[in-house]
C-alpha cells in the first residue's frame, strides 16, 4: 500500500525496514537517515536550522537592493548616442538644448487603461538648421528668436506629457519638426497616420494648417491649431479646432462690451485707409446690424499715418466721455494713436480700445507716456501665474532655465493636456466631444461650432473665449 495509508507517521515506525509491508519503493527511510522534526533537534536553538519557509534565498535568486534596482522606463535618460549637442553646449539651459526629437517617441507608461492612445505633435523646432553635419550647433552662444514659438510649444506640452505620465495614463506622443530637411510636411502626415495618431495638435502656419487639416479631416481625426488667428481657408472640416478666436469674434464682443459698458457715449473708430481696415469696418457694421438691442452710433474718422494731436481733439468732447476704437491692426498705428490719447486724456475724458494686436504693446503700456489714459484690449489668452499649475511650471522654468515660461509655453501645456484628457476619456469618440468643458486648466474654454451662412452646415470648431483687459498708469487694472 502507498506510504500515505501507513497507519503510523513515519517518525513513529518502529519496525526494521526489511519487516514493513510496504513496497520497496514506498518504504520509508532507516530512522538512523530520517530528518528529525525541527523541534527534536538536539543542537540548541540558536544553532538549529532555520524551517524551509524562512529559509533564504539562494543569492543568485536573491533581489537586487533598492540603490542598484533600474530605473522605470519612463524615467530612464536618453541614450547618450540620441543628444545631438557636443559635450561644450551640455551646459547650456535647457531652453537652449535641441534634442534629436523628430518621429521621438515619448511614453506614458500606464497600468489602469488597457488601450494606449496616440498624439502627434507638429511645431517648427529647426533642428536640421540649427547643427551642420558634424552636430556642431550652429549659433554658439546666439539663440535665434525665430526658433522660440515652436520651441515653446513643444516645452509646454512636454510639461503636460509628463504631469500625465504621474497619473500613470496609457499615452504616446509622435513629435514631428516641420523645418525637418529630411522629410517633408506630407511625408511626416503620411506616418503619423501610418502610426495611428487620434489626435493631431499643431503649431503652423497657413499653408501648413490647410495641409494639416485635409490629412486629419480624410483620417477622421481631430486636429487642433495653436497660434492661428484665422482660419486659413478651411471650411467644411468638423474636425479642426481653432484655439485662438478670429478677428471677427473679436469685433462682435468688442461692439458687445462698449454697447453694455457705454450704451449712450460717443464712440468714434479711428482708422487709416487699407483692405484689412474696411473688413473691420464692415465686422463692425454686421454686428450693429445683428444686434437685440439699440445700435451704437459709430463715427468712422480715416487718418494719415503722419496724423497729429489737433485732428483727434476736433473729433473728442471736453464735456462728455468719449470711446476711440482703433481700428486697424497696425502695431505702429495704435501705438502712435494711444500716445497722442494719452497726452491730452487730462482734458478730454476718454477710454481708448484696441485691437488684438494692442497685446503686442503692453511693454510700451508701462511707460509715462500713456499715464492717465485708460486702454482696453481683447486677447484670446490670459494667465495670472497664480493657479498651482502655473505655479508649478513657474517654479520649473526658474530652476532649470533661470527663465519665466512665456504665453506659449502655458499654451503649450493647456492644449496638450486638455484634449489628451479628452482623448483618454472619450476615445474614438473625441470628436463628438470636442467642446465639452472638462479638463481645463487656466481658464475655461469655449469651443463652439462655427455655421457657414451660405450653406447652413459646420464649417469648424472656434475658442471664443476673450479676455478684457483694461490698462491704466502702466498697470493692469482689471480682466473679464
Amino acid at each position: 500500500m502507498p506510504i500515505a495509508h501507513c497507519p503510523l507517521p513515519i517518525a513513529h515506525c518502529l519496525l526494521p525496514i526489511a519487516h514493513c509491508p510496504l513496497p520497496i519503493a514506498h518504504r520509508p527511510l532507516p530512522i538512523a537517515h530520517r530528518p528529525l522534526p525541527i523541534a527534536h533537534c538536539p543542537l540548541p536553538i540558536a544553532h538549529r536550522p532555520l524551517p524551509i519557509a524562512h529559509r533564504p534565498l539562494p543569492i543568485a535568486h536573491r533581489p537586487l537592493p533598492i540603490a542598484h534596482r533600474p530605473l522605470p522606463i519612463a524615467h530612464r535618460p536618453l541614450p547618450i548616442a540620441h543628444c545631438l549637442l557636443p559635450i561644450a553646449y551640455c551646459q547650456l539651459p535647457i531652453a537652449y538644448c535641441l534634442l534629436l526629437i523628430a518621429y521621438c517617441l515619448l511614453p506614458v507608461a500606464g497600468v489602469a487603461q488597457t488601450t494606449t492612445h496616440k498624439i502627434a505633435i507638429f511645431t517648427p523646432l529647426y533642428l536640421d538648421s540649427s547643427f551642420d553635419d558634424l552636430n556642431n550647433y550652429r549659433y554658439g552662444p546666439q539663440f535665434p528668436k525665430f526658433i522660440n514659438p515652436g520651441l515653446e510649444f513643444y516645452e509646454g506640452s512636454q510639461l503636460a506629457l509628463d504631469s500625465l505620465s504621474k497619473e500613470k495614463v496609457q499615452l504616446e506622443a509622435f513629435v514631428y519638426d516641420t523645418r525637418s530637411a529630411k522629410q517633408s510636411l506630407a511625408q511626416q502626415l503620411e506616418k503619423a497616420g501610418n502610426d495611428g495618431a487620434e489626435l493631431i495638435l499643431a503649431y503652423a502656419n497657413p499653408e501648413e494648417s490647410w495641409n494639416i487639416s485635409n490629412t486629419a479631416r480624410s483620417k477622421k481625426i481631430p486636429y487642433i491649431n495653436i497660434n492661428l488667428p484665422n482660419d486659413a481657408g478651411i471650411s467644411g472640416d468638423p474636425y479642426f479646432v481653432m484655439m485662438n478666436a478670429t478677428l471677427q469674434t473679436h469685433i462682435s464682443l468688442i461692439y458687445k462690451y462698449v454697447q453694455k459698458n457705454y450704451p449712450l457715449n460717443p464712440v468714434i473708430v479711428f482708422r487709416k485707409k487699407g483692405m484689412m481696415e474696411d473688413i473691420i469696418k464692415t465686422y463692425f457694421d454686421d454686428a450693429g446690424k445683428n444686434t437685440a438691442f439699440v445700435a451704437l452710433k459709430i463715427n468712422y474718422v480715416d487718418l494719415a499715418d503722419s496724423f497729429t494731436i489737433k485732428q483727434l481733439t476736433s473729433k473728442l468732447d471736453s464735456e462728455q466721455h468719449t470711446v476711440c476704437i482703433a481700428g486697424s491692426l497696425e502695431e505702429d498705428f495704435g501705438r502712435r494713436l494711444a500716445q497722442q490719447l494719452a497726452s491730452v486724456s487730462r482734458s478730454y475724458p476718454l477710454t481708448l480700445v484696441g485691437m488684438p494686436t494692442f497685446d503686442n504693446l503692453t511693454k510700451d503700456f508701462t511707460g509715462p507716456q500713456y499715464k492717465g489714459l485708460e486702454i482696453v484690449y481683447t486677447t484670446p489668452f490670459y494667465n495670472s501665474g497664480m493657479d498651482k499649475v502655473s505655479q508649478r511650471i513657474i517654479d520649473s522654468f526658474n530652476t532649470k532655465m533661470y527663465a519665466r515660461p512665456s504665453d506659449m509655453v502655458m499654451r503649450g501645456y493647456e492644449a496638450t493636456w486638455h484634449f489628451s484628457k479628452l482623448l483618454l476619456e472619450y476615445g474614438k469618440d473625441i470628436s463628438s466631444n470636442i467642446s465639452r468643458k472638462e479638463f481645463n486648466v487656466f481658464r475655461e474654454l469655449d469651443i463652439q461650432p462655427v455655421i457657414n451662412k451660405q450653406t447652413n452646415t459646420l464649417d469648424y470648431f472656434e475658442n471664443k473665449k476673450l479676455f478684457f483687459v483694461k490698462w491704466l498708469d502702466g498697470i493692469i487694472k482689471g480682466v473679464n
